[in-house]
């Protein structure tokens, strides 16, 4: 049975069950807040949301690591009805911009940094007017629905409102007032939409409902066996489906503790599993090895662990074998999905075979379609032959804000996902994902989009052509490189493109490798061939 419930009906349903269970802990900041707790700070903030003029279905991007008022917020849009837009913390300046103005975002909650870039001088450059406007009528020529700027501390920035600030909005609004709105939610309305790259460069906004997010939150839980007896460690960003449906909104539905950690550091992962006894563990490969490698992993005590999720990019098998034998995660499973999905389609069971636990992506969840398609043909293809994954059913997205187009690309009219995925399906229904239709890179989780990466460099006055392709790294799953055509006469080192690429593009869409060439392998048409590129890169850095 699918849950029909909003994500403020979630938390509310939790704290009557559980109202002295810890809801989330940050070991860091020694704070530690029970269900009952959690609730109340997010009924405040929901009132100041409202105090503060935010209506209904109004957007609120919200950019930071993985901070208290980022949770806070999460369930607080979800009480009042705000939809939240989820935003990269790797983003730069044009990337923030274009997203402000692509959601029609009114108000921007931030941190004040995040790795030494400073997120107040990219919003003061982005809004040149914010020093000198009225605080909550903010003026942008360029984002034009913009009105406000919240940060996550105690500082004075001109116009920008301190968190405090915000919470003052809450004693405009009654009880009453908040459960008006509160009532008039529906969970078939969107929610929360998350900015995932585009291939043709520009970044497409996942609409995702409460129905979305809560069911897939629920069946993840489901399958690890959550309960309000564990204690889930949660060091992956909150901007992704990873942190925000599969860690928090899973989490709450079953009565969880979230031990949260703002930044990923394998030495922190490994203490607060072992002080805190956490239960649960989640994670993309590339912080699992993290944690194997970490030079003092044996000295830590990890008994208390059962169980987890490791996604995001594929898992290398012998990577899950060290997490089951080393870690003692005997339960770990693997998820396959996109934010399309919200995300995940199939997940392995606690009980599959081992073989299968290591090697698969598991089966799709209960409730959810799954068909492997011909590409060309759209025909199904036999068990065991390799196709397109396509899914269907409450998971999928709404579509993509204000892109009726790209939309339509991705979800046919009879509701299926096309994923782009190349999927084989075994005789016992378990499913391999074996590679991309698309060009895509997953770079350590992330999912990079060639073309992105290209029209960015497209832009250097030296360049004459860009192509970007995916090569295999041991650490991060996949690296990505660049082949260079420059002008004629042009000159530009490796060292100089990166330098050019550094703060203008996040620094995981920055190639590891540039090589410079005359030509592109071409097929008789004229048309490049990638695959060939591929094959010369791995050359190249097997040299």
């Amino acid at each position: 049975m699918l849950l029909h419930k909003t994500v403020g009906e979630v938390l509310r349903n939790t704290v009557e069950a559980f109202p002295n269970n810890e809801a989330y802990v940050y070991p860091e900041n020694g704070v530690r807040k029970t269900y009952a707790e959690f609730d109340q700070e997010t009924d405040d903030l929901a009132k100041a949301f409202i105090g503060m003029g935010i209506a209904k279905g109004e957007h609120i991007a919200i950019w930071s690591d993985n901070k208290r008022e980022w949770l806070l917020s999460q369930f607080a849009s979800g009480k009042m009805g705000a939809v939240l837009v989820t935003v990269n913390t790797n983003y730069q300046e044009n990337e923030l911009e274009y997203l402000l103005r692509q959601s029609d975002t009114t108000t921007l909650i931030l941190g004040e940094e995040f790795k030494g870039t400073s997120y107040i001088n990219i919003i003061q450059k982005i809004c040149p007017r914010l020093a000198t406007s009225e605080k909550g009528n903010i003026q942008s020529d360029k984002i034009p629905h913009f009105k406000r700027v919240i940060v996550m501390s105690e500082n004075e920035y001109p116009s920008i409102y301190k968190w405090s600030e915000l919470l003052e909005f809450a004693g405009l609004v009654t009880d009453e007032e908040l459960e008006e709105r509160y009532q008039s939610l529906d969970p078939d309305e969107v929610i929360n939409i998350q900015y995932t790259s585009g291939t043709t460069g520009f970044p497409k906004g996942v609409m995702l409902t409460h129905n979305n997010v809560v069911n897939n939150g629920r069946l993840v839980g489901d399958y690890i066996h959550l309960t309000e007896h564990d204690r889930l460690c949660i060091p992956v960003p909150f901007f992704h489906c990873f942190g925000c449906v599969m860690s928090t909104i899973a989490s709450v539905l079953h009565g969880s503790t979230m031990v949260v950690l703002e930044q990923f550091e394998p030495l922190k992962v490994l203490q607060i599993v072992q002080d805190e006894k956490c239960t649960a563990l989640h994670g993309v490969p590339t912080m699992f090895i993290a944690e194997l490698n970490h030079p003092d992993f044996e000295k830590f005590d990890l008994s208390s662990l059962r169980t987890g999720i490791m996604a995001g990019s594929i898992c290398p098998i012998e990577v899950m074998k060290k997490v089951i034998n080393d870690m003692g995660a005997r339960e770990i499973t693997i998820c396959y999905g996109q934010t399309e999905s919200s995300p995940v389609i199939t997940q392995t069971s606690t009980d599959d075979a081992i073989e299968k636990r290591v090697s698969t992506v598991g089966k799709p969840h209960p409730n959810v379609e799954v068909k492997i398609i011909d590409p060309i043909t759209g025909d199904e293809v036999m068990v065991g032959t390799p196709g397109e994954l396509c899914a269907r059913g409450y998971l999928i997205m709404k579509g993509y804000y204000n892109n009726p187009e790209a939309t339509h690309a991705a979800i046919d009219h009879e509701g299926w996902l096309h994923t782009g995925d190349i999927a084989i399906m075994d005789e016992d229904g378990y499913i391999d994902i074996t590679g991309r239709i698309k060009d895509m890179v997953i770079r350590g989780g992330e999912n990079v989009y060639p073309r992105e990466v290209e029209e960015f460099l497209y832009e250097h006055p030296q360049i004459q052509d860009v192509q970007v392709v995916g090569v295999p790294d041991e650490k991060y799953g996949e690296e990505l490189m660049a082949w260079v055509i420059l002008k004629e006469g042009a000159y530009v080192t490796e060292d100089e493109l990166r330098a050019y690429c550094k703060g203008k593009i996040s620094y995981h869409k920055i190639p590891k490798y540039i090589q410079f060439t005359d030509a592109y392998p071409m097929t008789a048409s004229g048309k490049i061939q990638k695959f060939r590129l591929r094959e010369l890169s791995q050359e190249y850095i097997a040299h």
